[in-house]
Parts: structure tokens; sequence; C-alpha cells
């Protein structure tokens, strides 16, 4: 989990913003469920609604997380993946700007930091670490 000697430094801060969001993603999640818990004791129907998103909110910061760890082993799949992870956050971050009346959502800082760790990972130095580690896994 720690051993990032081999990598890029572009690979190695992405792997970092990916692994410390996941890892902050998981404990925002956990304090969601104790409030999603006291939700429901007071409004039952809204309280279920938070409590699923929580849940789903808590299954993304773990797929995060174990797609850091893959893309850190070389797996391109991984890159996708979390590339597909930037796409799906930049739609919440429009779609909670639109709840918002147009104000900046608490989204806005997430998508950019994501935005930030995926261009790293396709950086010409990234793309060739990928590329060489491709036969030996």
């Amino acid at each position: 989990m720690f051993k990032v000697a081999p990598m890029p430094t572009e690979l190695k801060v992405s792997y970092w913003i990916w692994l410390i969001g996941g890892l902050l993603g998981l404990l925002g999640g956990i304090i969601g469920l104790f409030g999603s818990f006291v939700l429901i004791a007071f409004a039952p129907p809204i309280g279920l609604v938070v409590l699923l998103l929580v849940i789903v909110a808590l299954a993304l910061a773990t797929a995060q997380i174990i797609l850091a760890m893959k893309m850190k082993e070389g797996r391109e799949w991984a890159r996708f993946a979390l590339t597909i992870l930037v796409g799906i956050s930049l739609v919440l971050t429009v779609i909670g700007a639109g709840v918002a009346d147009g104000r900046a959502g608490g989204n806005l800082p997430g998508f950019i930091i994501s935005l930030v760790a995926t261009v790293l990972m396709w950086l010409p130095n990234a793309q060739a670490w990928f590329v060489a580690n491709r036969g030996r896994i």
C-alpha cells in the first residue's frame, strides 16, 4: 500500500491523491451513516434516501481505494476506471450546482482534485510506465 518507489513522480502523486481521497470518502461515509440514522428517527422516508446515498458513497470510496492500489500495480484498466469515476464526479458536480441554484456545490473542489489526479495518470512519463509494465503483470 505504501510502496511506490518504482513509479514515476506523476503517478506517485496521483496515487496518493486517489488513496487519500478514498480514505476521506470512507471517513465521511461513516459519519454520514450516523447522520442518516438520526435522520431516519425524525423523517424516515428522507432518512432512508440519505442512507442509500451514503451506502453508494461508501461503495464508491472503497472502489476508489481498490482501483488506486491496482493502478499502482500497473493495471491499465484501473486507470481507465478511475478516469470514468472523474466523469461521474463531473456529472454530480454539474447536478449539484444546478440544485444549488447555480452556486458551486461542495463537490467542486473534490472534482478539481480528482481531475488533477487523472491528468497526472495520463502524462507521458506515466503512460510510458504503464507501457513498460504491460508485459510484467
